[in-house]
Order: C-alpha cells, then structure tokens, then sequence
C-alpha cells in the first residue's frame, strides 16, 4: 500500500492510501482530515471542505496538480507539503525547505568516494564534502583501530570499572555512578539534554561538513564508537540525512556539545532532519525514506558523538578557504584599479621585496608584475603616462604587497592549524586500546581554532579596509581624474555613489565583527568547565567578515571596469583585458542610473566561484615560468650572519660619513 509524508502547519503526517488512483487533492483532504482531528479546536477549520490549499513536492518545492492521480503525479513514500491559502504561521516555524532550496533542488548523489582514516583529510576535501561531491567510506586500518577502541569500552562495562562519561553522569555530575542498566538510558539522556541550540539551522552544505568531520575524528579509533554505529553515521551522510543543528549555542569548551547534540539528536531519530528528497520533516520519517534506521545508543556512544570542536573548526575550514580564495582575487582586482587610476608600477620592483621577504609580500608583488608588466603585456592605458611628473602613488596602490602580503600568511598560518585539527582526536575521555586504559585530558578545548579565526577575521578584513578606500579614488573626480561616481550627466545620474556607501558600511560593520571573541570566557556547568574559547561565535563571524569582504571587492571591481569605459578605447594588458571581459558578461557599462543590486550579486558569485582567478591564473603562471628565479619568495634566512654584520657596519659607516 502507497504510503506519503505530509507536511501540514509544520506537523508531519503519514497518509496511507489504499487506491493509488485517488487524486493529489484527495491527498490533500485526507491530510487536512488528519491534522484537524489532532487538533482541540480542529485547527481553526470548521471542515475541510472549506479550506482553499494546493500541494507542492518538498524537495525543488514543484507545484503538482490537484487532478491529477497519485499514481501519476507522487512517488511512493515522497514528502509532500499543503499549502493553505492566506495562511499566517508563528515567526519560530520551521519551513520545509532551508534558504536557497533551488541550490539543493538539482542534488545529485554523487559516485564517487573519500576514504577517510582520521589524519589525512584536507581542507579542500572537506569543502567538498560539504558541497555533496563525494560519498565517504572508512579506510580497513580506520575500522581495525575503531574496533580496538569499542572492545576496550565493552570490556570497562562488563567490569563494572569507573570511568568518566562511560560509567559517570557528566561535568558537575561526574563522580555519580550509573548502573549497568541505564547505561544506555545515560547517553540518550545526554544527547537530548544537550540539544539546546537556538537560532537558523546549518544550511546542508555545513552540516555536511559538520557530519562529515566528526565521522572523520571517529574514524582516528580514540572514541570508543563501535563500528556499527559509525556505519550508520556515514550511511545517514552518504543519503544526505542532516540533522536540524542551530547555529547557534556553542562555547567552544568542551567541544561544540549543542551542535554536535543535534547532529546526534537526528542520527538516533529525534528531532528535525533534511534531505533533499524530503525537506525538513521528523528525523524518525526522514531516515525510514531512505532505508536507514535510527542510531541506538551504546555505553560511551552519546559522548563520543557530541564532544569534540567540529562546529568551529568544520566552520573554519569554510572560512580559510573561501579567504584564500578572496586574498587571491584582491591582488587582481587592485592591479586592475591601479591601471584605472594611471598608478605605477615601479613599487613592485623585485629588489624592493627582496629586502623585506615576507613570503605573502613577495607572492603579491609577484602578481602586480605578472598582471602588469608591460614588456611582457604591452598596457596602451600604461603608455598613456609613462612621462607623467608623477613620483610616487597612494598608500591604497603602492602598499597592496605589503598589505595583501600580511593576509596571505594569515591565511597559511590559519590553514595550518585548522589542517591539523580536522586530523585530530578531541574527544574526553581518550580510548587508548594499545595500553588498556581511558585518560581525561582536554583536547576538546577549543582555543586553537577560536584565536587562530579569531586572528583570520583580523588579516582578512583589511581587504576591505584598504579596497574601500580604493574605491573612494576611483569614484572622487579630483583623486581619478574620471567623472564624478563613474557615470556622465553627473547630478542626472548618481553612478557609483551609494555603492560605495555600501563598501563603507561593511567595512565598518567589520571592525565591529573582528573583535576577538576568544578574549571572552565565562564558566559554565557550575564552575566544572570554568574557561571556554568562546570558538562558535569565532567561526561564524569570520565566514561574517569574509562574505562582507567579498562585496566590498565586488564593489571595486565594477567600479574598475567601469572606470575602463573612460579610458577607451585604450587597453590595459591581456590578462587584466580578460578579467574585464569576463565581467561584462554579466554587468554591461553603467551607462545611465539603474538598478545596481543585482549587478554586485553578480560580481560577488565570480568571486565567490573564484572566476576571476581562473580567467587570470594562467597568465601568473606563465610569467612565474619565465621568471622562475624571482618569483621564489625569499627566504627569512637567506642572509647569512656575517653578511648581516657586514651590511649593518656599511650602514654606520655612511651615517658617519654624513654626519
């Protein structure tokens, strides 16, 4: 018998139909019938008859047509919703589908696998991940040190031993002793109790990122998990079942527990779950469509899932890699300003950067030259005012190496420390099956992540901070040498203005935001975890100054190529030639007032799908491989001792020469 799963007002229910040849309205009815008599005031309806809805699927959220038959129109088993007509819902209901269905509309489950062992995933992997390109499977030495682990806790509880979170309450709670027979009971407990996060759920691409990166601390074997479960946990993700995890509720001390509760929550069918073939609706029903069963809680299993730093640090992956990706594209969106405004490029000389070679500095100047050398691309822009009077540019233009530089080894210096924690156990108690025992310690604090995204917000936003003030030139008449706001019939037409406010008010929204939240701590669990990192709200905020740091530059880069519509029809060099191209096929010239929201939207997705780097990267590599002894960042201790000294004692002496 046809079975479908309706979603009415924010309640699941399972219709049975008998006759597959009833209609989609009699679905719709039945529901309806189902719901009211749930209801001590039948909902508000007097009868079902009288209510005016239509029915949608739940997953892309297609319309289906009340005539048309079951049999026809829904699959067996598929999630529908009624919509009821003028209908008001409280403001704390939870839509069937997240922010931006259409993006999960067209999931395709993927074919292919990452093999996950607990020390070798990358950040790049775990972005991927996220967004549903690759199913996950244990590694056979991953599975041997998973069982090792699940014999030791077996073994604790058929002793009778006690052990922290195995045979114990928890924090406050840690010396009461729990029978054997409520051992179970205990982590169910733990989990529900622990699920206390409010505010918008993880969109699908972070909680799988979330699930994914704690199968992958599972996978280390330190936990105590058993295999089964851990099986279970990767068959939930490889269906795309993901928990309903707020955002919000973290100290980051000890681990992520009210993400990582939820996570759990879903796995052992409670709470809210999605897929993209159901919508949000009741775990229990969201598992069962897609062949799976509910997770059932052994000894130790609870706290294996929830303790552990995967909320920030799943979060922080994010964020090192799209920064990456935006420090990047900085450095050619600003060679393209720097053209605009007739700058030089005398300030990226080799021999400057040599004498003070930050890796980052060296890299950025790097770029400059590759994008604007005009031996290599001949620049008509540049040939304009090679004998201009001209000594020297603005900080905004001549600096970006020594700007953009610092970024790009906060980024490496980030990366590092989120690459090794992706890779490490941060579970309490550590299960160590080799020497017999269980040790409390407190890898699961999670400051390393929380200062080092803390410090992330800080080198990223200054992107912004000096881009916006690049905007600023290219849109003030006396500093560019262009119309007033990029436009003609000034006054008729505002142009570039309020864009540039908007650049204005992100960057000032990120000084805010780039307050470190690590140099907050408050106790909790009644003084038993008395210092936290405060790791969470790090997380979202620095994916926060990212995202506002990506329009700023957005902003830039049309005011550039805006800015190159007064320059024609002289050119700037091929590589930067292309970068314009690619964005004026999709933002034509600003030619009259228009309205300019959507144009920034458009240039922020070429950033964000870093198209801009790859219209320009091919055109850097190639310059590297012709200029490969300089483009070698310099090394800090390429200067040997004695040449310092040497270097130092020339110095005085011309000083006293002078004196």
């Amino acid at each position: 018998m046809p079975r479908y799963t309706v979603h009415v007002r924010g309640e699941w229910l399972a219709v049975p139909c008998k006759d597959s040849s009833e209609t989609v309205r009699w679905l719709g009815k039945e529901a309806l019938r189902r719901y009211i008599k749930n209801k001590p005031d039948n909902g508000g309806f007097d009868s079902v008859e009288d209510v005016k809805f239509y029915l949608r699927r739940c997953k892309g959220l297609g319309l289906l047509d009340l005539d048309d038959p079951l049999e026809d129109a829904v699959d067996d088993n598929e999630f529908v919703e009624v919509v009821l007509e003028g209908d008001v819902m409280s403001p704390d209901f939870i839509p069937s589908q997240p922010e931006g269905v259409h993006l999960y509309s067209k999931y395709k489950e993927p074919d292919e696998y990452i093999t996950l062992d607990g020390k070798s995933l990358t950040t790049e992997d775990l972005l991927n991940l996220g967004k549903g390109l690759y199913k996950i499977k244990l590694s056979p030495e991953a599975e041997h040190k998973v069982s090792q682990s699940r014999l030791l806790i077996e073994n604790i509880v058929k002793e009778h031993k006690v052990v922290y979170g195995i045979t114990t309450g928890f924090g406050k709670f840690a010396r009461t002793v729990i029978p054997v027979s409520q051992l179970k009971e205990l982590q169910v407990n733990l989990v529900r109790s622990h699920s206390a996060g409010v505010g918008k759920p993880l969109s699908p691409d972070r909680t799988r990122m979330l699930l994914a990166l704690r199968i992958n601390v599972l996978a280390k074997g330190y936990s105590g998990i058993s295999l089964e479960t851990l099986h279970q946990a990767i068959e939930a993700f490889n269906a795309c079942c993901l928990p309903y995890i707020p955002e919000k509720g973290t100290v980051g001390a000890s681990g992520d527990l009210a993400p990582l509760s939820h996570l759990a929550l879903g796995l052992i069918g409670e709470g809210k779950m999605w897929s993209p073939k159901s919508g949000w609706a009741d775990a229990k029903y969201v598992l069962e469509a897609h062949g799976l069963k509910p997770v059932l809680l052994k000894p130790k299993e609870g706290l294996a899932l929830i303790n552990g730093t995967q909320m920030i640090t799943s979060l922080g992956c994010e964020a090192v890699e799209r920064a990456n990706a935006i420090a990047k594209q900085a450095d050619i969106i600003a060679a393209l300003t720097l053209e605009v405004l007739k700058g030089t490029t005398k300030a990226f000389d080799t021999d400057i950067h040599a004498l003070r070679a930050h890796p980052g500095q060296v890299e950025v100047a790097f770029r400059f030259r590759s994008l604007l050398d005009s031996d290599h691309h001949p620049s008509e822009i540049a040939e304009s005012h090679r004998f201009c009077d001209r000594v020297q540019d603005a900080y905004t233009l001549r600096c970006c190496p020594q700007v953009h530089g610092i970024v790009n080894d906060t980024i490496a210096f980030v990366k590092n420390i989120i690459l090794t924690e992706i890779n490490s156990a941060t579970d309490n108690p550590m299960v160590f099956a080799e020497r017999g025992e269980t040790i409390s310690g407190g890898n699961f604090h999670g400051e390393y992540p929380a200062k080092a995204l803390d410090y992330l917000a800080i080198g990223v936003h200054e992107l912004a901070s000096i881009s916006e003030r690049r905007i600023e030139r290219l849109c003030n008449p006396s500093l560019s040498e262009l119309p007033a706001f990029l436009v003609t019939d000034g006054g008729l037409n505002s142009g570039f203005m309020i864009a540039h406010c908007t650049a204005a008010a992100l960057v000032s929204e990120n000084k805010a935001l780039c307050h470190p939240s690590s140099v907050d701590s408050l106790s909790t669990s009644a003084a038993t975890e008395d210092h936290v990192s405060m790791g969470g709200w790090a997380a979202r905020k620095a994916l926060r100054v990212i995202e506002n740091v990506e329009h700023v530059l957005a902003i830039e880069l049309l005011a550039a190529c805006q800015g190159i519509e007064f320059l024609r029809p002289l050119r700037t060099t091929t590589p930067l030639e292309k970068v314009y191209d690619l964005v004026r096929s999709v933002v034509r010239p600003w030619l009259k007032d228009r309205f300019m929201a959507p144009d920034i939207e458009a240039v922020h997705r070429l950033i964000v799908d870093q198209k801009i780097w790859r219209v320009a990267e091919p055109y850097i590599e190639k310059y590297r491989m012709e200029h490969i002894p300089e483009s070698r960042p310099a090394s800090p201790t390429a200067f040997s001792a004695e040449s310092s000294l040497s270097m130092s004692n020339s110095s005085l002496h011309d000083h006293n020469e002078s004196q």
